[in-house]
């Protein structure tokens, strides 16, 4: 039957390909699609009272969403990466027995008793990743457990949460962001640390990289932005040049010479890690 998500789906497709729909629709239709040109507006408009001087470039909007749809982060509210905590309810259990090693071999360890290495490796089959996997970036401990478990839903829950906190957080890329620079460069500092650790990027990182890197004014969280940028997985060339070397070309040719020097290092960091990641896979398929 005519139900209101359909009417709406209908509606969108008569909008851009009217030929296809010729049943008549109710005029008065339930919104369930934003507008696909908001954000594009609004970018323009922003780029528009820039140049007139009475906007920064920080006014810019994130490709994709002219308004973060996410949680509202008080005031005074401080960006903070979690601290690991376990996802059971048996914490208060554990700590009564014996603080290491004395687990039963079907129980998981918890990861708020995970100090040492050795502990790592004496539970490295009982251990359970956090609830919140963000808490993961700050604990290498984890980090190494993480290297060793190539589970993909671990991969995906960073993915999902990164990718939201990095929306969320961009000091230029949202309306009206009243976020703190210094929190976002501690956060993206975080964040490179966590990649050169585990010696390959986030792909969060990436999107945000080819997402943001067109709006971004070369100079808010530069060396941040550029130590990221050496951590992009390696892809076509293609997809390289139009999301990654076009967006840094437009600014190296109207920066001063410390920007081109920044961008240049930034590439042959960029060079060096796909290169190596080449080298150790290589080495994993000849011996095998």
């Amino acid at each position: 039957g005519m139900q209101s998500h359909l009417q709406a789906l209908l509606s969108l497709y008569k909008l851009f390909c009217p030929e296809q729909v010729t049943i008549t629709l109710p005029g008065k239709i339930k919104t369930y699609f934003k507008n696909s040109e908001g954000p594009w507006k609004a970018a323009i408009t922003a780029v528009r009272q820039r140049n007139q001087g009475t906007s920064p470039l920080s006014q810019a909007v994130f490709l994709g969403t002219s308004q973060p749809q996410s949680r509202k982060r008080k005031w005074n509210a401080q960006l903070v990466i979690p601290a690991s905590s376990a996802s059971t309810n048996h914490l208060e259990e554990d700590r009564e027995k014996n603080r290491f090693y004395s687990y039963s071999t079907n129980e998981t360890f918890p990861v708020e008793q995970l100090q040492t290495f050795p502990q790592l490796l004496q539970n490295i089959h009982r251990l359970e990743f956090p609830s919140q996997m963000g808490s993961v970036l700050t604990n290498p401990l984890l980090l190494h457990y993480m290297n060793c478990v190539k589970d993909e839903s671990i991969y995906l829950r960073l993915y999902y949460w990164m990718g939201q906190m990095l929306q969320e957080e961009c000091t230029w890329c949202v309306v009206d962001n009243p976020h703190n620079e210094e929190e976002f460069k501690s956060f993206l500092e975080t964040v490179y640390k966590a990649e050169c650790f585990l010696q390959e990027g986030f792909s969060a990182c990436e999107e945000f990289l080819y997402k943001t890197l067109p709006l971004w004014d070369g100079f808010c969280c530069r060396s941040e932005i550029l130590r990221l940028v050496s951590w992009i997985p390696l892809s076509s060339f293609s997809d390289v040049k139009s999301y990654l070397y076009d967006p840094l070309a437009q600014l190296f040719f109207t920066s001063s010479i410390y920007f081109k020097c920044s961008v240049l290092e930034s590439l042959k960091e960029l060079l060096q890690n796909w290169l190596n990641c080449n080298v150790i896979q290589v080495d994993l398929e000849s011996s095998s």
